[in-house]
Formats: structure tokens, sequence, C-alpha cells
């Protein structure tokens, strides 16, 4: 779960990272009173920042600085609304001003191909990292970090000299990364991402703005968490496939896709896209994600349906399943079963191809009960052409 500038940061100030003091307005008449109060320690100068989830937000004009409550408001209220890279605004940040010396970057993101922790830092913060990387990546220092151990102290300062701090920077940053390593751990994060990093005019050094993204995996450790989900933004469908316990995810076509195992669902998508455009010109498309896993019973059978049944882009069903532990008479009965507890609500066509173990058995359990929306096809390739073909019709 990816979360917006102002809950990095607040996670940040309840880890002790230093930050300056914000709040989170929705309406702009709201933020002339905000602005007196986050500006009390800054001369009155605050600046208005758009809350999306992507970056280029002062490229947009989504960052604008405010010297009064007056300026405030006139910077919501253009800012509000604002359409950034498909992100619609719906809040700013009213951030304390602060006089900037100079800027840096870092973050602590997972590695997947080294599979352990991966630590970057520059010199020279405030910029599109992506661009610093590949123009000039001698200015990026890249520091694996051992999962076991993270970031104290001595790893801090091996990531700064590694950089090119000089020492004083280096006695004056590093306890802010060791508490950067407290948020990544602490709030089992994917990445923790500070950009720009500042050492004020009086020195201080500051978490100006931050991103962090949330492991779900470990969204049973945290209730809190479920706090930080925008629910406004959230695929309705999707949320109710999360209630569910399902592996969901929302696309854009019309072929609903029901499979066991994430590899298989997979393939399934490639085969239907494939189909689609062979045999569709491009009509039908997969309308979704939806790995049921190993244990197809009519529970979660009926729920994966229901889910996809309610996707008014959704035309046709595919349900591809290989029988292993589950054997396909077991996923016969729960699609009939399914079928039985939905009802008049199952109204689209659902093409099922069952291979693997018991197929024989699975296959005389649906031909038996002979449902008019079931079709029974022998191969995956023959069962993603006919799902195609009925979406497209």
């Amino acid at each position: 779960m990816d979360l917006f500038e102002y809950q990095a940061r607040d996670l940040f100030e309840k880890h002790g990272v230093p930050v300056l003091a914000a709040e989170v307005v929705t309406e702009a008449a709201d933020a002339g009173p905000a602005a007196e109060r986050v500006g009390a320690d800054s001369g009155g100068v605050v600046v208005v920042k758009a809350q999306v989830k992507v970056g280029g937000r002062g490229k947009a004009g989504g960052v604008k600085l405010a010297k009064s409550p007056q300026e405030a408001v006139e910077a919501a209220e253009q800012i509000l609304g604002m359409d950034i890279k498909g992100h619609t605004v719906g809040a700013v940040m009213i951030a304390q001003g602060a006089r900037i010396a100079e800027e840096y970057y870092f973050s602590l993101l997972l590695d997947r191909t080294n599979r352990s922790l991966l630590a970057m830092c520059s010199k020279e913060g405030g910029m599109d990292i992506e661009t610093l990387a590949e123009e000039r990546p001698e200015a990026l220092a890249r520091v694996a970090v051992d999962p076991g151990t993270g970031i104290d102290d001595a790893k801090a300062r091996e990531i700064l000299e590694q950089a090119g701090f000089e020492t004083a920077d280096v006695d004056a940053i590093a306890p802010a990364l060791v508490r950067l390593w407290d948020v990544y751990k602490g709030e089992d994060a994917t990445l923790v991402e500070v950009n720009p990093m500042v050492r004020t005019e009086d020195g201080q050094v500051l978490a100006l703005d931050g991103k962090v993204t949330l492991d779900d995996n470990a969204d049973f450790r945290h209730e809190d968490h479920a706090a930080l989900a925008d629910t406004a933004a959230a695929d309705p469908l999707e949320a109710k496939a999360k209630e569910m316990g399902l592996n969901y995810v929302k696309l854009d076509g019309n072929v609903g896709i029901i499979g066991n195992g994430a590899g298989l669902v997979m393939s399934t998508l490639d085969v239907v896209a494939y189909a689609g455009e062979e045999h569709t010109a491009g009509q039908a498309r997969p309308a979704n994600f939806l790995d049921i896993g190993g244990g197809a019973s009519a529970e979660v059978m009926s729920n994966g349906l229901d889910v996809i049944l309610n996707d008014e882009q959704v035309r046709s069903v595919f349900v591809n399943v290989f029988g292993g532990i589950t054997a396909c008479d077991a996923v016969a009965t729960g699609i009939v079963k399914a079928l039985e507890i939905l009802g008049d609500e199952a109204t689209k066509p659902l093409v099922v191809r069952l291979d693997g173990n018991n197929v024989e058995e699975g296959r005389a359990i649906l031909a038996e009960a002979a449902h008019p929306l079931v079709t029974i096809e022998d191969t995956m390739d023959g069962a993603a052409r006919r799902a195609a073909e009925l979406a497209a019709n």
C-alpha cells in the first residue's frame, strides 16, 4: 500500500525522524487557519502541497509557497481538484516553511533480485532520482543492507561516506538514517524514501518529503494500517474481493477470469488476450486477475463468481482449473453449488476448462448438472477462444 505524503510524514514523526509541522485539509477555506497554526514558527511561510500518490507535483503546479493565510487559501483553491498524471487532488498538506541550505536523497527498499535490502543515498536531492541515476550514476551510492541487522549508526555512516558526505555532515545525518530504519522495520515497509532530506540554514536535518510503501502481507501485525487505506480511490470490486479473501485485480476487459494458482491465471490472461486478438479483432480482453487458490470450494467459487459477475464490463467468464490437491470433481461440485447459491444473479455465460486430478469425474458432474450458462471445453486454447467469442458477440 502506497501512502500519501502526509501519512508518511506522520509515520516519520512517530518513529522520531525529524520533520516539520504540517496539517492536511480538504477544503480551501480551511487552509488559512491551518497556515496560521503551522506557520507560527516560520514567519508565516508555508508550503501548500497536493496530496497524490504520484511524482512530478511541483512541475504540474501542485506545490506552491504561501506567505500568508490568504495566500494559502488561494493556493489551495488552485490545487484542489487538479488532475496530476490522472490523479485528482482531493487534499492538500499545509507544511511549515524552511530555509534550506542543502538537499539530499535517501531511500531504503526491498531488493528482490539480491534477496536483501538496498539503501540509496546522494548529496544531490530534490531532483528526479531516476534522471540522476541514469545521467550521473556515480552521484548515487548503492549500499546493500542486511535485513537481519538493518541500519545502525555504523551502517548509516558507511552509507553516507559512500555517498561522499564530509565527516561533519555524517555526524549530523546518521541519526536520521537510523530512525528511518526504525520506520522501515517497525511498519513492515518495502520502501522508505526521503527526497529531499535537507539541512537548514540553522543546521537542522529534516525529512522534508517522504514516500512510504507498506507490505500488505504484514497487515495482521498492524491494525492501525487499515486507517491509512485510500478507500475513496479504491476500486469497489477490489475492495469487495479483499473482504472475501480473494486475490483479485480489476482490469479493463470483458472476459472474466477465474483460475487456481497465480501462474495458471497469468497464463490464462495471455491466452484470452491472444484469442481476443486472433478471433475477435481485439473486441475481447481479460477483465480481471482472480486466483482462488488451491481450495476451490463452493463458497470460494461463489464468492469469485459474485465479484466477477458484478463487473458491468464482463460479458463472459472463463473458469480455468487444474486439479491437484483439490481434485477436479471437487471443483466441479463447487461450480454447480456456486451457481445454485447465486441463482438469478448468475446471468453471464461460463466457459469451464478442467484438467488434472479426477478430470473425467469433474466433467461428468458439470455435464449432468447441464446448467444453461455453462459450456465445457477440453483445452485451454479452445476455452479461451469460446469465452472470447461469447464476450465479443
